[in-house]
């Protein structure tokens, strides 16, 4: 059987905004999705992208959007979310007591697809109640809220925890990993084997003026530390 091919997913918050429409279309031929982070300013400090950004990109982009909800209330954006068509919403599990069941339901009744992201601290256990429910699990490997922060490298081992519970019960869940994708750490993150990578500033957005450029250096610093052909999403 051959392995499925990784996927790439950039987080548009770290795109140059001056140059959105140049970036999108030049991404659109080249990733699987885009990674949308709703921060509420109470959640994490930073207030950033919302549901309205979504109907931005959507204007020129028919990829899958998938949106990062740090705050503390997801309640209140889920609805607009789903409002919005967005394919893939997902929530941190630290904020779910007595949300979760409600909302998954929520998500999955307007048919799209409900994830749940776990911060570095909190085990893969605290989602066992609901984890068959899920069609994806996040896992930040970086403290959630600001872009170039410290890789925590330990947090991959709730990646390979994930793919065994997968294996063990049929579940269903893909893995993404978010936070510090880059030159630095493709190694490592390739050796647990997440089905979905986002990648920011380190990663791709701050490694050149231009998006063609980065993107080349990005697929360079790929192949360079996992010793793969990167896993173009269609030969252009």
């Amino acid at each position: 059987m051959n392995e499925k091919r990784v996927e790439f997913s950039p987080s548009l918050m770290t795109m140059d905004l001056d140059k959105f429409n140049e970036q999108i279309k030049f991404l659109n031929e080249h990733v699987d999705s885009y990674h949308i982070d709703i921060m509420d300013g109470h959640y994490v400090p930073n207030i950033t992208l919302s549901p309205w950004f979504l109907t931005e990109v959507r204007k020129i982009s028919s990829l899958p959007m998938s949106a990062h909800l740090m705050v503390t209330d997801p309640s209140f954006w889920v609805q607009q979310l789903i409002d919005v068509k967005c394919e893939w919403i997902c929530m941190h599990a630290e904020v779910m007591d007595g949300l979760a069941f409600r909302l998954i339901d929520q998500i999955h009744d307007a048919g799209l697809k409900a994830g749940i992201v776990l911060n570095p601290e909190t085990p893969v256990s605290a989602i066992f109640p609901y984890i068959d429910l899920l069609d994806k699990v996040t896992i930040m490997t970086v403290d959630p809220g600001f872009a170039g922060q410290r890789f925590l490298e330990n947090t991959l081992k709730k990646i390979t925890e994930l793919k065994k519970l997968r294996e063990e019960n049929g579940y269903k869940y893909v893995i993404e990993m978010d936070g510090s994708s880059g030159r630095k750490t493709f190694k490592r993150i390739d050796e647990v084997g997440p089905d979905i990578y986002i990648i920011g500033r380190s990663g791709l957005f701050g490694l050149d003026e231009k998006i063609e450029k980065s993107w080349e250096i990005m697929v360079k610093d790929y192949e360079d530390m996992t010793g793969k052909s990167f896993p173009h999403k269609r030969n252009t």
